[in-house]
């Protein structure tokens, strides 16, 4: 390679152009981050011009290039941007926007000085005029943008170019609108090159600005030459940065390794990588406390899913690297194709596939550990009925072990073990039942058997207790599911209940309005002293165990159903008769209608309630 240090008037000058390979990521230099700190040193070096002061040159770092060789007479020297398309592409902006500045000053000593930097001459003798006219020319998203803004003559055209993004009186709207990079950018710097140059004297200060950028401020360009590997380079450089995403670096690496003679890399970027570009795959995604884009984690669950190996998110581009090694272009693209389709429905928990239904039940357990096992179950070559079977498998096994009050911490080595045995054998769903029954005398582990789960079902505290909010609501909308399956009612399939309230039927302070088995009534104070009473071993009285019983009685399943807002904040802690007349005026749910069969509501009611519930929920979450 050829490293030299050049001025940016160096990097611009002749008939060239700076081409960001198709694969690169989009230009991501911000009006927040980058701009202004820009923009501060390049006002340093014009105001030490401005005093006489010899400034000293600005560094910028390192842009690597790899020219490509020209076919024939016609076109412009081409040079790939292997690293530094920010940088350069920012300095056209800045180039752009003082060119405006002076026109809207009715300065115009300049104009073909800057032009000189910023159009490339002659176009009738180019191959694509209207492409390589321009020093550097963007990826595919940017280049719409790019070109309408670069070729604005004056400010004005931009405003009528982009009117949504202009107040009436002709501002620049700061506030509810994201700007195209190129506009914001052009804009910022013109506004910003034009103030300056009023407050320093107009005419004479436009020189001192421009020679600051084309000569004040440098880059150490290194020229790649034949044999080297621009992989390895852009790996060097951006590698360790936290300032480029993992996804960033395989993309590259996807594009950069692959054998032209064999694969046409601009075909398989627009028919498989193009779509991981949409917004869909930036979405930020959060597991435990760690946030990344959505695509990282398709491509990490997507690697455990296909190797049933463990990994480490941090090393995410190593880790795809080995999981690549001996596999075409093609055949990663493939992969993460496919297994992108699946991911987005079990994320979603939207479409037509098995997987959508089996993400969209467990979406309030967070059990993003089971993604790897769920992708490579919904890739497999096995009907859709078996893995639909399989993923409810999985959903017993999740349920049943959160409504008996298990542990969920180790269930990243629990469904990866399982993973990992499942493709070394038939993968079936015998199989896999087998695998998650596997440790039925592990707390960390086990499938609860039936009778655990009744018996949790009709004792353990649900709510508040073992189960969240969410995890409750799905717990009693997929119940109201089932119970309507075994009714011939009007409305078989299962409504969208997530806007309707938990309510507790026999409510948490039920002091005022609902007395004891026995007629007699209590206080908050008196219930905390009978809870202590327990704690300690004490021995209770009839009245403080009838407390105790009520205590533990409410937030069972037995006592919990779904109520509409309004409701629910009506009924508040009233008695059972008036809470009776609210569900029959307000409810078609089935969870509540032997509620409004009933004359009372007491701990006994609770408990049978709870046994009726629960022989449902062993259908609905087989063992």
């Amino acid at each position: 390679m050829k490293s030299e240090t050049w001025t940016i008037q160096q990097v611009f000058q002749d008939r060239k152009q700076y081409k960001v390979p198709f694969y690169q990521r989009a230009y991501v230099w911000t009006l927040e981050k980058q701009w202004p700190l820009l923009w501060a040193d390049i006002k340093d070096k014009a105001e030490e011009r401005l005093a006489n002061i010899q400034p000293a040159p600005h560094f910028l770092g390192a842009i690597v290039v790899e020219p490509q060789e020209k076919v024939g007479l016609r076109g412009v020297d081409t040079l790939h941007i292997i690293d530094g398309q920010q940088r350069l592409t920012t300095l056209q902006y800045v180039l752009a926007g003082i060119r405006l500045a002076t026109r809207e000053l009715k300065i115009t000593d300049y104009d073909s000085y800057l032009a000189a930097v910023l159009d490339n001459p002659n176009p009738t003798t180019m191959a694509n005029a209207e492409v390589e006219v321009f020093k550097v020319w963007p990826t595919f998203s940017d280049q719409t943008a790019f070109v309408s803004a670069m070729t604005a003559e004056k400010l004005a055209t931009l405003q009528a170019r982009y009117p949504a993004h202009f107040t009436q009186a002709g501002t620049f709207r700061r506030i509810g609108i994201v700007h195209p990079p190129a506009l914001n950018a052009i804009w910022n710097f013109a506004e910003w090159a034009k103030a300056w140059i009023e407050a320093n004297g107009g005419a004479h200060a436009v020189e001192a600005l421009v020679m600051a950028v084309l000569t004040d401020l440098k880059v150490v360009l290194i020229q790649l030459e034949k044999g080297d590997d621009a992989q390895v380079i852009f790996e060097t450089l951006n590698g360790r940065g936290a300032e480029l995403h993992a996804t960033d670096l395989i993309r590259n690496h996807l594009f950069m390794t692959v054998d032209s003679s064999k694969e046409d890399p601009a075909a398989l970027y627009e028919a498989k990588w193009k779509q991981f570009e949409k917004d869909t795959w930036k979405v930020a995604e959060r597991r435990g406390r760690i946030t990344k884009p959505r695509l990282e984690w398709l491509i990490f669950s997507a690697i455990r899913a296909q190797t049933g190996q463990e990994g480490d998110l941090a090393r995410l581009y190593v880790d795809f690297k080995n999981f690549a090694q001996g596999l075409s272009t093609t055949e990663q693209l493939d992969m993460l194709d496919t297994y992108g389709k699946h991911y987005l429905q079990l994320i979603q928990g939207k479409g037509d596939l098995p997987v959508a239904r089996f993400g969209r039940r467990l979406q309030p357990f967070d059990t993003t550990t089971t993604h790897p096992l769920a992708l490579r179950i919904s890739t497999a070559d096995v009907s859709d009925s078996e893995k639909t079977a399989m993923f409810n498998d999985i959903v017993s096994y999740i349920v049943r072990r959160a409504v008996c009050g298990l542990t969920p911490k180790n269930y990243n080595n629990w469904f990866m073990s399982v993973l990992r045995q499942w493709i070394k054998g038939e993968p079936t769903r015998a199989a896999l039942k087998d695998l998650l029954a596997s440790s039925p005398n592990s707390p960390a582990a086990r499938w609860p058997e039936d009778d655990e789960f009744v018996h949790a079902f009709q004792t353990a505290p649900t709510y508040y207790g073992n189960l969240d909010a969410g995890r409750c609501r799905m717990l009693l909308t997929e119940l109201e599911g089932w119970l309507r399956l075994t009714k011939r009612t009007e409305e078989p399939s299962i409504p969208d209940l997530s806007n309707l309230d938990i309510d507790h039927i026999l409510p948490r302070s039920w002091y005022e309005h609902w007395p004891l088995p026995d007629g007699s009534k209590t206080t908050f104070a008196e219930s905390q002293a009978a809870e202590q009473q327990e704690l300690v071993g004490g021995v209770l009285s009839d009245h403080h165990q009838a407390i105790r019983r009520r205590a533990k009685a409410i937030p069972t399943l037995g006592n919990l159903t779904l109520l509409n807002l309004s409701v629910n904040r009506e009924a508040q802690n009233k008695d059972f008769a008036t809470k009776k007349q609210l569900l029959i005026a307000n409810t078609v749910l089935s969870l509540n209608g032997d509620l409004m069969a009933r004359e009372s509501w007491d701990e006994d009611a609770i408990s049978v309630r709870a046994k009726r519930l629960a022989d449902a929920a062993t259908q609905l979450y087989p063992r």
